[in-house]
């Protein structure tokens, strides 16, 4: 991005951002080599932890949980977060490097589990709603060997080591069955994206509108947002509540912890980058004058 900015005079503001889950071994590895990449390409650089925004790093979260759904923790706090790191640098637009072997396991996955919702959306290139700040991924269509390939020759200063608690996860499957598949059928990673891209919902299949989490303001398809009910379930010791069995059904608790709503550690309010707003008002503005002059 910095290269092809300078090289074609975009104009763009860049800026690095990287978010710190809190696992030792792997995260805190790979922020070093982010230091590193701020020095070399001259960008600044912030550093957003899971234990300053939720008050929990991934360690203790997996040594409450175990390994069999910390994957859902991870997700949901991550993509959030994204967004708020996001807002604190005040930008309108986050890229990602999210390969085509990234994408092709999330469609198998949102196959997998019946995800209609995510199916639709998991291979667009840019995504927004009206509550969120663009993403795009422009890497979609390299694949992650190509990726690393091209870093090694061009010896870039990068690091590939996998997640410590990826062996674990559900995506693994996903991964390894892509991989058997790309042995009998080289193209098939392409061939799932296009498959991802052609899929259309039919119109009768009930989708959840968004709404806004009352407690932190972040997009939610309910009363509460992914994030702040799972960050309940731990802080009440009922770390699955929010997730979901095999068979979609919600896992039944029992809450013995009654702490008051007040008592709770909770994710500070969220809020648009001032730059988004700005642009929502223009274009509400736009668009009263357009239907006035009609």
């Amino acid at each position: 991005m910095k290269t092809l900015n300078e090289r074609y005079q975009y104009g763009l503001e860049l800026f690095l951002l990287s978010i710190d889950e809190g696992i030792t071994g792997y995260r805190d590895d790979s922020l070093e080599t982010v230091k590193r990449n701020q020095e070399q390409y001259d960008l600044p650089l912030k550093i957003l932890s899971y234990k300053e925004l939720y008050g929990w790093t991934m360690d203790a979260i997996v040594e409450q949980i175990g390994r069999k759904n910390n994957c859902t923790f991870c997700g949901v706090f991550r993509r959030q977060a994204l967004d708020r790191g996001a807002a604190a640098l005040n930008v309108q637009h986050i890229v990602t490097g999210h390969n085509a072997d990234d994408i092709a396991e999330t469609v198998l996955m949102n196959i997998m589990r019946g995800d209609i919702a995510r199916l639709g959306r998991c291979t667009l290139i840019c995504t927004q709603g009206e509550d969120t700040i663009r993403r795009s991924k422009p890497l979609k269509y390299a694949y992650e060997k190509e990726i690393v390939m091209y870093a090694y020759f061009k010896k870039l200063d990068y690091f590939s080591t996998e997640c410590i608690y990826s062996p674990d996860a559900y995506r693994g499957h996903a991964r390894a069955f892509l991989k058997n598949l790309e042995v009998a059928r080289p193209s098939v990673i392409i061939d799932i994206i296009h498959s991802g891209e052609a899929f259309e919902v039919a119109q009768d299949v009930k989708i959840k509108e968004q709404r806004t989490c009352v407690r932190c303001g972040y997009i939610a398809s309910n009363e509460l947002c992914k994030a702040c009910t799972l960050l309940e379930g731990l802080e009440r010791g009922i770390p699955q509540m929010g997730i979901r069995d095999g068979k979609r059904k919600k896992i039944e608790i029992e809450i013995t912890d009654q702490k008051a709503e007040s008592e709770l550690r909770t994710i500070p309010m969220f809020k648009l980058p001032s730059v988004l707003e700005d642009s929502q008002r223009a274009s509400a503005n736009i668009d009263t004058e357009t239907n006035s002059t009609l």
